[in-house]
């Protein structure tokens, strides 16, 4: 514990030179995130009222901190061989130096609605390996991801960071300024009794995630024999967060409601580095139907279902999905709780 982020990268560097324009982006994401951070802290103060009448590239609102957010990041990217970005608040690709080996998508402010309530937020990031075309960087499959991580602002700031060998936490230190490593090879529970999904949608579901969802909250008396705790955040970088350090299971299933078909999130700068992030963490992450990191974008915003979490908690929701009959079949042997599978 104490190791700092530079002393991190500089070790990862060393063990090949073709790392080192991965480690430049780390570094200056890491930078964007301190100062967005000290920026989050100051609140009304700094100007941040959680506002906004415009909207981003997908149709959502753009509050005041998303459009800072994205400016700072692209501050701190400036003079780095990058060959694309992709930003939540852009409405295009932009192409940069097409010879670098990497690029690099982001989510500036996830969770930005939760600013004026004073709830944590945060910033994601994937870097992948840039293909022959850079404008096809982003329509890979999430296994060309060569980093992922997401930066919760909260009572701590903290850095969740995986280049591909596990994941690793970093917080802050606001005094120094510079991100100092606390957990190292994180892993996450294969089993839990806490999920964590928008309940208020139940009857928008599809039939096996309330079956799922139905399954816990009857605890011990059903099928799981536990009891379960309900979580909802509202923010996925703090859901994200919690199941690293505690375990757990995040649904955001695609369900009925216009819009909401092919799920919420995206798919290239949300649930494929946290799908990277889990797996690497032992985790796991879904569409319920599709392994995160086999999916590959035919657009830069795609949206797309998104379960992630305990493994054993995963796979069951796969198999619940594949079954022709859910209400019969998940009390049958293959998913009762001491039957063949046993969860």
């Amino acid at each position: 514990m104490g190791q700092t982020l530079h002393q991190h990268l500089k070790v990862f560097a060393t063990t090949d030179p073709d790392r080192a324009v991965l480690v430049e982006v780390v570094t200056a994401l890491a930078a964007a995130a301190v100062e967005i951070s000290e920026l989050i802290s100051g609140g009304m103060l700094a100007g941040i009222t959680g506002e906004g009448e415009t909207l981003n590239s997908d149709g959502d609102i753009q509050k005041d901190l998303d459009v800072q957010a994205d400016r700072i990041i692209r501050g701190a990217l400036a003079g780095i061989s990058i060959a694309a970005i992709l930003s939540e608040e852009a409405n295009e690709i932009e192409i940069r130096d097409q010879t670098s080996a990497v690029s690099i998508a982001f989510d500036p402010l996830d969770g930005s609605s939760n600013i004026n309530t004073n709830m944590s937020v945060g910033t994601i990031f994937s870097i992948v390996r840039t293909p022959s075309h850079a404008r096809a960087a982003f329509t890979q499959p999430g296994t060309a991801q060569l980093a992922a991580g997401f930066v919760v602002y909260g009572p701590q700031t903290s850095l969740v960071l995986t280049l591909g060998y596990g994941v690793d936490i970093f917080i802050l230190d606001r005094k120094d300024k510079i991100f100092k490593l606390v957990k190292s090879q994180v892993r996450v529970a294969p089993s839990t009794a806490e999920f964590a999904v928008n309940a208020s949608n139940h009857r928008h579901w599809e039939a096996p995630i309330q079956a799922y969802v139905d399954d816990c909250i009857a605890g011990i008396e059903g099928v799981l024999a536990k009891d379960f705790n309900m979580r909802w955040i509202g923010s996925l970088v703090a859901e994200a967060y919690r199941i690293l350090m505690r375990g757990g299971i995040f649904l955001y299933p695609a369900d009925a409601r216009d819009g909401y078909s092919e799920g919420r999130l995206r798919l290239v700068y949300e649930a494929h580095p946290m799908a990277f992030i889990m797996e690497q963490a032992g985790g796991a992450a879904s569409t319920g139907r599709s392994r995160i990191l086999d999916l590959a974008a035919t657009k830069p915003h795609q949206r797309v279902p998104l379960i992630m979490g305990a493994i054993e908690c995963v796979q069951r929701l796969e198999r619940m999905h594949m079954s022709p009959d859910i209400k019969s079949e998940r009390n049958a042997p293959l998913f009762a709780t001491r039957g063949l599978f046993r969860i």
